[in-house]
């Protein structure tokens, strides 16, 4: 193994996280949201740990569509942006796929599907506030008879929206779309579909029929200061490396690229075998946690391609070759995210092709 980058994929807790997410959201069903390589995680991997319990799979595109039917998965499969193309209504007809269906183009395309070769199930995209895809309220019972008519179409037609600001609990914005959504589709027919992870937690009123968790499955947090180990989820991912340096530097001397760190004493100073060449975030500032063993240290100077370097006057007992945990069960990815100033989705993501992936059952 060249690289000591290892990404550990806790597959337990996937499954826990999913049994949770649908005690929460019961009676509706979920939709286990594998979109993005499943945040990281692995598209494959995480499907087949879920797959005698996710009800449904959604996805962002065709080809992961594709990569799930492949590998031998059955469950129902929602394209979230729909078909690309003209062409894409073919495959995702021959795959059995369903497409949420946003705009006019798409209405176009479908109008010229063959029922021959099976009724595309879709989901009628609604507008209901976030304003990024779906028609506007004033028109979906207009497109909804046009989807009814076309002979291509399935006829249980589902009505979707995306809400914007879901993980404020009691904000206006979320109960606005809400009542939206439930006035735009009050005399139509169809499963319904409103929540994502936060609205699972702070919106009991918009659960329909499907919800649909992405971040929650993943135990990664969808509230602003609080993770998801606060309403009882398990991370998924660790990710760790090791100490290949121990370096004694005296005070006054400066770390890595542009000296941005100066020893304020004579003191060790770790390098870590990771960087932003792995997916480790570069703006990491000085400050960022990191475990050496079970000691928590602050990172130094700036995150480089390859290496990291620590302070480690806090862990005198190092030693060269020791386990370094840049996230996990006991340092949560969301802290790294906040000093970082990004989210935790964002480097969960952000893994890339050099880091090791494994799996363990827990």
């Amino acid at each position: 193994m060249s690289r000591t980058t290892v990404a550990t994929i806790h597959l337990g807790a996937l499954r826990h996280n999913l049994a949770r997410l649908k005690a929460l959201a019961a009676p509706a069903k979920v939709m286990a949201v594998v979109k993005a390589d499943a945040y990281g995680h692995g598209l494959e991997r995480v499907a087949r740990a879920l797959n005698g319990e996710a009800e449904a799979f959604a996805v962002a595109a065709l080809g992961d569509g594709l990569r799930l039917r492949a590998a031998g998965h059955s469950q129902r499969i929602v394209v979230l942006s729909g078909p690309d193309s003209a062409s894409d209504i073919v495959e995702m007809q021959r795959l059995a796929l369903e497409a949420a269906i946003h705009h006019d183009v798409q209405l176009q395309w479908l109008a010229h599907a063959s029922p021959m070769r099976g009724r595309l199930r879709v989901w009628l995209k609604i507008d209901s506030g976030m304003h990024r895809l779906g028609f506007a309220p004033e028109r979906v019972a207009e497109v909804h008879a046009q989807l009814r008519a076309m002979p291509g179409i399935d006829p249980g037609i589902g009505l979707l929206t995306h809400f914007a600001e879901s993980e404020v609990f009691d904000g206006e914005r979320t109960s606005a779309q809400i009542a939206c959504f439930m006035e735009a589709t009050r005399d139509l027919h169809g499963p319904r579909s409103l929540s994502n992870s936060a609205a699972v937690l702070g919106w009991p009123g918009a659960r329909g029929d499907w919800v649909r968790t992405g971040g929650l499955l993943y135990g990664l947090s969808v509230v602003d200061g609080r993770g998801g180990a606060d309403f009882g989820f398990r991370p998924a991912m660790t990710l760790s490396t090791q100490l290949i340096a121990i370096n004694r530097v005296r005070r006054g001397e400066r770390i890595g690229y542009n000296g941005s760190w100066t020893c304020p004493e004579d003191m060790a100073v770790g390098v870590a075998a990771v960087g932003y060449g792995d997916g480790y975030p570069r703006s990491a500032p000085a400050g960022t946690p990191v475990l050496v063993g079970d000691r928590r240290v602050p990172l130094i100077g700036r995150v480089s391609m390859d290496l990291i370097t620590l302070d480690l006057r806090d862990a005198p007992a190092a030693k060269v070759g020791d386990r370094v945990t840049l996230w996990g069960p006991e340092l949560p990815v969301e802290t790294v995210a906040t000093h970082a100033g990004t989210i935790a989705y964002d480097l969960t993501c952000g893994m890339t092709r050099r880091v090791l992936f494994v799996e363990d059952e827990n």
